[in-house]
């Protein structure tokens, strides 16, 4: 009897251990859930660790709204994003970097760029999901402090949750853009005189 009462149960589950690993991951999916059902997100795939910085010369576009939301990159974590979303737009002297760190390399640099006066970068139904901006900008018939699922001038399905601050436009003009952003998406993309590099160290945009 006494050696039946010793021998370890096979089989048995400490819950209490379950439980501290597997409700944090419980917690991540029940947020995702509400978001995508709220229309919280943002961009629609993964987004990389690793933030990049956009300038533009001069940026016109047509139908502009800005909302607050989400991005989510592999590992399930929630990035808060200021997403801007514009019809059409167009960039002068548009710029793009990002800088990676590599083992023995060290830091390693991606830079693009492409447009002119004469041949600006052309984009539709334009989506960014920045951490900063800035600039020098100037709006026609804005209106801010508007529900954000009540948006209707941008790209199609360009809003937000509802009770959620927002603004939208007619128009925009940003000369002097300065952005940092996780994520950039578009209907259409027109690079015009578009130039890569790939240099050893850091290549930054601004």
């Amino acid at each position: 009897m006494k050696d039946e009462q010793e021998r370890p149960v096979e089989g048995r589950v400490r819950w209490r251990r379950f439980a501290a690993v597997c409700v944090p991951g419980f917690a991540v999916t029940g947020v995702l859930a509400v978001a995508l059902a709220e229309g919280a997100l943002a961009a629609s795939f993964a987004v990389s660790g690793q933030q990049f910085k956009v300038s533009a010369d001069r940026l016109t576009g047509d139908g502009f709204v800005q909302y607050g939301s989400v991005d989510v990159n592999a590992r399930d974590q929630l990035l808060p994003v200021a997403v801007t979303g514009i019809r059409t737009a167009r960039m002068e002297s548009l710029c793009q970097s990002v800088v990676t760190t590599l083992p023995v390399l060290g830091d390693i640099s991606l830079k693009l760029s492409a447009g002119t006066g004469d041949k600006p970068v052309e984009a539709t139904d334009l989506f960014v999901d920045a951490t900063q901006l800035s600039g020098d900008a100037s709006f026609e018939n804005i209106e801010i402090g508007r529900d954000a699922s009540t948006l209707d001038k941008g790209p199609d399905g360009a809003q937000g949750m509802q009770d959620a601050f927002s603004q939208q436009a007619d128009t925009l003009e940003i000369s002097d853009l300065k952005q940092t952003a996780w994520a950039t998406n578009a209907g259409t993309f027109k690079l015009a005189d578009l130039s890569m590099k790939i240099t050893k160290g850091k290549r930054e945009c601004f």
